[in-house]
């Protein structure tokens, strides 16, 4: 199932060209995107995933349509939507610089996405991962900007290949590791642990993109009398914590069940005491 919507709020058929050939997000990846979970008509942390996006196309340099027609493209988009049947939705906004050679005006659209049966099944039996090096370490941001480690673009090859290699590897998932072994991100997610009564995630100073479903956690967590912090934390606390997740907007909080072949602890109490935090929220 799909819905598309242009920036002025018009639905467009989607499986319609809407691309010119040398637009550069298809020749270069070059542009930015978010993905929504939209529930009953409701987009959930919509601020932060247009905060983020705006945040996105400072670092790529790149002019951004008003946060105004974003939200009118969502809106149409979930107006068309067909709730009765498909209570959930990812809600993607993407983004490009535009052509080859034009004068820099940007081409963006909203599109409604149904959430798929292998979604929901990792998101309620868990995952598998396996450990890959990124290959930078957690101070190379500040010192490489231009690498844009921070950015939500559209250039996800590496992010598609390290899924890839999950997959041969027997896995679901990845976590990237940071150079001197440090724990990064997933491809497509934050890394969440607990240890005790104590949440943590790698802060984005250290090149991994601020979670939004990752802050919703938090923000809930910090209200119910959980400590949290955002901090570095080495490959090994991820073995010695009492549970580890994998935060995104779709897949909401995917409880990591083993990593590298090797069991981790996979409390389903407190797997359900997580996810009921997060879904406070709304």
């Amino acid at each position: 199932m799909r819905v598309l919507a242009l920036l002025d709020g018009t639905l467009a058929d989607p499986e319609a060209p809407l691309f010119r050939a040398d637009d550069l997000g298809v020749m270069r990846g070059d542009g930015c995107f978010e993905t929504i979970l939209v529930v009953d008509r409701e987009p959930r942390e919509l601020g932060p995933h247009l905060d983020r996006m705006e945040r996105s196309a400072r670092l790529l340099q790149m002019p951004l349509p008003e946060r105004a027609a974003w939200e009118r493209a969502g809106q149409a988009v979930i107006d068309a939507w067909p709730w009765d049947s498909e209570p959930e939705m990812g809600l993607k906004l993407v983004c490009t610089r535009g052509i080859d050679g034009g004068d820099g005006t940007p081409h963006g659209f909203a599109m409604g996405m149904d959430v798929g049966p292998d979604t929901k099944r990792k998101r309620d039996s868990g995952v598998e991962v396996v450990t890959l090096d990124r290959g930078y370490a957690p101070d190379l941001m500040d010192r490489a900007p231009w690498l844009l480690l921070s950015a939500k673009t559209l250039s996800y090859a590496v992010n598609m290949a390290a899924l890839r290699e999950a997959e041969e590897r027997g896995a679901d998932d990845v976590i990237f590791t940071a150079s001197e072994g440090t724990v990064l991100e997933g491809p497509t997610s934050t890394v969440v642990l607990a240890q005790g009564r104590k949440l943590l995630t790698t802060p984005p100073a250290s090149g991994v993109l601020a979670g939004t479903t990752q802050g919703a956690l938090f923000r809930a967590a910090e209200q119910a009398g959980w400590e949290t912090e955002v901090v570095d934390f080495p490959t090994s606390a991820l073995f010695d914590s009492d549970g580890v997740w994998l935060a995104s907007s779709i897949r909401r909080l995917t409880q990591v069940r083993a990593i590298n072949g090797t069991s981790v602890k996979a409390d389903d109490a407190l797997h359900n005491e997580i996810v009921n935090l997060y879904e406070s929220n709304y």
